[in-house]
């Protein structure tokens, strides 16, 4: 199959396969005329390169698990002591994303102290706001008044 027939059969872009054979993740045959040419388990390949990256791996750490890149994946990895290697990325990606999560937390926390009614907007997208209740805009809590535009960037 060419690349346009693989990239429809999976849901990706031409431009997506071609980086992934850069990467080491794919390789195709070539047609006598240089066409890239994938047989029939390329599919499986590239769905589960797509798999593993929306769980959070990084292009990087699917490398470290080529091998098992031909067959279907299972749902829930059991372990295996032959796979020590993959469980330890796998462990530095989790440890990894918990880092950013605290980072972006804590980012989240810092701009909610500098502008504290993004805390009430954000509460009232809870339950009130599906009642028909919509959060007070950010002018009329700084003048009292109900046009947003009288608020200025330096009052806000």
């Amino acid at each position: 199959m060419l690349i346009g027939d693989l990239a429809a059969r999976t849901g990706t872009t031409t431009r997506t396969l071609r980086y992934y054979e850069e990467q080491g993740l794919l390789e195709p045959g070539r047609t006598a005329a240089g066409y890239r040419v994938y047989g029939p388990g390329a599919v499986t390949r590239v769905r589960n390169v797509r798999d593993l990256l929306a769980s959070g791996f990084t292009v990087e750490n699917v490398k470290s698990f080529v091998r098992y890149l031909d067959s279907e994946l299972p749902e829930v990895f059991a372990y295996a002591e032959s796979c020590t290697a993959q469980y330890e990325v796998g462990a530095r990606r989790v440890a990894e994303l918990q880092e950013r999560i605290e980072a972006l937390s804590r980012m989240r926390d810092t701009l909610v102290r500098r502008m504290p009614w993004l805390a009430d907007e954000r509460a009232a997208r809870g339950p009130a706001s599906a009642a028909g209740t919509a959060p007070v805009p950010h002018a009329e809590r700084i003048r009292g008044t109900g046009s947003v535009s009288e608020a200025s960037p330096s009052q806000a």
